[in-house]
C-alpha cells in the first residue's frame, strides 16, 4: 500500500485511478471476441486475472499515472449532479 501511495498525491486519487483502468482492462476484455481493438491491454503480467488487481499493479509499477487537470480544466463542480433542496419537490 505504500509503494502505491508514492506514485500518487491521495487515497482518493488512488481508487479514483485505479477503478477507472480496471473499467479500461474489464472493457478490453469484453471486446476481445469483436475484434474492435479500442481498448489498451493489460500493461502487465500477473497471476491474478481480476481488472482491479491488474490496475493496481500497472500503478505500483508506474506503467500508469494519473493527470490532474490544469486550472480551469475540469472546474465544473464534480458533485453538481447532487441537487439542492430545491429539486425535492417540496
Amino acid at each position: 500500500m505504500d509503494d502505491l501511495m508514492d506514485k500518487v498525491d491521495s487515497k482518493f486519487h488512488l481508487v479514483h485511478l485505479a477503478a477507472q483502468r480496471a473499467r479500461e482492462i474489464n472493457g478490453y476484455y469484453a471486446q476481445l471476441g469483436e475484434g474492435l481493438g479500442t481498448h489498451v491491454p493489460p500493461l502487465v503480467s500477473v497471476p491474478s486475472n481480476k481488472p482491479l488487481s491488474i490496475a493496481l499493479e500497472e500503478i505500483a509499477q508506474a506503467k500508469i499515472e494519473g493527470v490532474e487537470p490544469a486550472e480551469g480544466e475540469g472546474s465544473e463542480d464534480p458533485l453538481g449532479f447532487i441537487g439542492g433542496d430545491d429539486d425535492l419537490g417540496a
